[in-house]
């Protein structure tokens, strides 16, 4: 059996769909391989921000901890 033609959506050349093929259905092999950018790094923290992101967490979690488990009167 054949496998069907497909029409690319971005470069409209015709593509055989076969199965376990990466990428999107729609669009041929060469179209839809990601692309390469450069990667993102992340921004370095110090110890004040990481302090504060802690306490904000933890200001969260007990706040979810009174509205979940507190005693209707």
């Amino acid at each position: 059996m054949p496998f069907p033609i497909k029409i690319c959506t971005v470069c409209t050349e015709e593509f055989e769909l076969k199965p376990d093929k990466p990428g999107f259905a729609d669009r041929c092999l060469e179209c839809s391989t990601p692309e390469i950018t450069a990667p993102i790094t992340q921004r370095r923290t110090d110890a004040d921000e990481r302090k504060t992101v802690s306490e904000a967490n933890e200001a969260r979690r007990q706040a979810m901890r009174e509205l979940l488990y507190r005693k209707d009167s």
